[in-house]
Parts: structure tokens; C-alpha cells; sequence
């Protein structure tokens, strides 16, 4: 796309030297940072997460997708409208609008599954909508960027990357159905790789972030439009997505999972759509924002997850806090039904053993009743 912003004195051709030198340098470090290490962290990821995958429950979801359905209509129905809304509304400039716009098409990043593997979500519906999202974006991708940009005055020269679409699913069908192939012979060595892989790929992702927000140093601008959208984009995402599978009657489990989905987006995507389409005088302007947004979203799902364990704590600990004399009562009754139990039997070990049946029966009427405790 090349933007007819000539006239306009933030067009990056009207801008200095220094900030078109500093473009490159951070784009090239980022290229790798985000192409080495992001594909390396995803086949490891989404191997310890398959792990956490059963065959009869992805088949289930395959043969009755309805969850997959919503997720799929607030991956491509309510992403692409949100991020409309927001560049009319903030009135942004054009090469700002059609970056909001390619990260509203784009489809879920693997950071939702690692979010929904915390918060005890359905991996097996994650999962699924991450691949069926990534499939689909090879034709709503570029039906929904057509829709949403046909009536704005830009010459479109956009371009998908359908190599990187192409990559990302077999960094994730292939790690994934060696998971379940481990999960499904040897589940307790599963659980303990989810485990192991869970953390370390969190920590990944936040070292992958945290380095590429300082190597993109050189490109963040004082821009507090772009900063506020790419804060409440993913919220609106978070809530939009959990409002709209509350609706369609889906259980808390799913709803959590269609949050978490809807709201994180694939930024990996999104930048190299925006370095196939643009030159680098465009990228200087456009390249902070998916670095942003990713930064946001990947706060906002820590946020949800300690929300989430917060709430999961003090929900257990609830019924202690009823009668706390509970166990003390149950623990002193069946103490002292066991040391009768004891007594009787020690007395009719040194007593005949009961001739009549009516001595037999009496024989086996219990002592007592145990009573509940609540």
C-alpha cells in the first residue's frame, strides 16, 4: 500500500534523516528475534501443550464445533469491526488505520493457549481455534481487510503473507500431534512436560517481548493515540470475546478459553504483513504498534491469570471458613466410632461366637450412626 500522504508534515518523506536511519537497524534485529526465537518457542510450546490434548475430546470438538464456531466469529467478525470502530473513532492517519486494521484480521497468537493452560480453560478447544483460525486466515484475512478498507481513499497494495501463514501451522499441527501422541501412551510423564513447558514458555514469551520493545526503541514515537489504542484494543478483545460465548450459552470453561482467544492476536503475523506491504519510511511510523499491542496483551492476560488464581484460591478455601470446627468434630466422631468398633471386636474374640440367628443379627447392628458434619 502506498499512502498519499505527500502534503502531510507527519508523512514519514517529510521526516528527518535520523529517524529513516534508525528504521532498518531495529527492523532487521527484529526480524530475527522474531523469526528464530518466536519459531523455536512456538514448536516447544505447542508440543508441551498437545500434551495436555485427548484424541476423544479434539474429535468431539471437530464433530460438534460449535465452540470453534464462536471463536471464529470473534476472531473474524468482532476483531477486524473493533479495530474499524477504534481508527474512526480516534481519527487515525491512514498509515496508522491500516496497521490497527492488520492486527484486527489477523488470527490468535500462541500466547492465548499458554493464558488458557493458567486459568484452567479448555486446551483442546484453544488448540483447535488457534489451527482452524490460522486456516482460515489464508481467505478472511484479505476478505476482511477488502471490506474494511474498500471505502477509505488508499491505494491498496497490500500483501498476504501466505508463507507465514504456512509456517505457523506446521509449527503447530506437528508439535502438537506428537503431544498427543506422548500424552496418549505415556500420560504421566504428559502432565509433568505441560507443566515444565507451560512455565518456561512463559518465560520465553516475555523475554521475546521485553527484547523486542528495547530493540524497537529507536521507532517508538510520542504518539499517545496509538499507545491508548493498542491498551484497550486487546480488553475490548477480552471482553467482546467473553460476553459473545456467555450469549451462545457455552460453559464458564469455554467462555474463559473464547476470551483469551479472541483477545490475543498473532503478532508475529501482523509485522511481517506490515514489512512485505510497506517501505521503510511507512514501517518507522507503523512499526510500534504490534510491538505495543503485543506488550498489552500479554499484560492484560497476566492480569486475567492472577484474577483468575485469586479467585480459585479463595473459592477453595470458602467452605473452611463456614464451620471451621468441622474437621475437629468429624476427626473426634470417627475416633471415637473407631475405638468402639475396636472394643467390640476384642469382645467377641473372647466370647463363642452366637448360635441363634436373632444372636447373629444383634451380632452385626452397628454401635452407632455417623452423623454429617456440615
Amino acid at each position: 500500500m502506498r499512502a498519499n500522504c505527500s502534503s502531510s508534515s507527519a508523512c514519514p518523506a517529510n521526516s528527518s534523516e535520523e529517524e529513516l536511519t534508525v528504521g532498518p537497524e531495529a527492523h532487521g534485529s527484529l526480524e530475527l528475534v522474531f523469526t528464530v526465537v518466536s519459531a523455536v518457542m512456538m514448536g516447544l510450546l505447542m508440543f508441551s501443550l498437545g500434551c495436555s490434548v485427548e484424541i476423544r475430546k479434539l474429535w468431539w470438538h471437530i464433530r460438534r464445533p460449535w465452540g470453534i464456531a464462536v471463536g471464529l466469529l470473534c476472531q473474524f467478525g468482532l476483531m477486524p469491526l473493533t479495530a474499524y470502530l477504534l481508527a474512526i473513532s480516534f481519527s487515525l492517519k491512514p498509515v496508522h488505520a491500516i496497521a490497527v486494521l492488520i492486527m484486527g484480521c489477523c488470527p490468535g497468537g500462541t500466547i492465548s493457549n499458554i493464558f488458557t493452560f493458567w486459568v484452567d480453560g479448555d486446551m483442546d478447544l484453544s488448540i483447535s481455534m488457534t489451527a482452524c483460525s490460522t486456516v482460515a486466515a489464508l481467505g478472511m484475512m484479505p476478505l476482511c481487510l477488502y471490506l474494511y478498507t474498500w471505502s477509505w481513499d488508499l491505494s491498496q497494495n497490500l500483501t498476504i503473507p501466505y508463507q507465514n501463514i504456512g509456517i505457523t501451522l506446521v509449527c503447530l499441527t506437528i508439535p502438537v500431534a506428537f503431544g498427543i501422541c506422548v500424552n496418549y501412551r505415556w500420560p504421566k510423564q504428559s502432565k509433568l512436560i505441560l507443566k515444565v513447558g507451560a512455565v518456561v514458555g512463559g518465560v520465553l514469551l516475555l523475554v521475546v517481548t521485553v527484547a523486542g520493545v528495547v530493540l524497537a526503541k529507536g521507532s517508538w514515537n510520542s504518539d499517545t493515540t496509538l499507545l491508548t489504542i493498542s491498551f484497550i484494543f486487546p480488553l475490548i478483545g477480552h471482553v467482546a470475546g467473553f460476553l459473545l460465548a456467555l450469549l451462545t450459552h457455552q460453559s464458564w470453561q469455554r467462555c474463559r478459553t473464547i476470551s483469551l482467544e479472541t483477545g490475543a492476536q498473532n503478532i508475529q503475523m501482523c509485522i511481517t504483513m506490515l514489512q512485505l506491504s510497506f517501505t521503510a519510511e511507512h514501517l518507522v511510523q507503523m512499526f510500534n504498534f504490534p510491538l505495543a499491542y503485543g506488550l498489552f496483551q500479554l499484560v492484560d492476560g497476566v492480569l486475567i491469570v492472577a484474577a483468575y488464581q485469586i479467585y480459585k484460591r479463595r473459592l477453595k478455601n470458602r467452605p473452611r471458613k463456614r464451620n471451621p470446627d468441622c474437621a475437629e468434630i468429624c476427626h473426634d466422631k470417627k475416633c471415637r466410632e473407631a475405638s468402639a468398633f475396636l472394643e467390640v471386636h476384642e469382645e467377641a474374640a473372647g466370647t463363642p461366637e452366637p448360635s441363634g440367628p436373632m444372636d447373629r443379627h444383634r451380632a452385626l447392628e452397628p454401635i452407632g450412626h455417623i452423623t454429617s458434619c456440615e
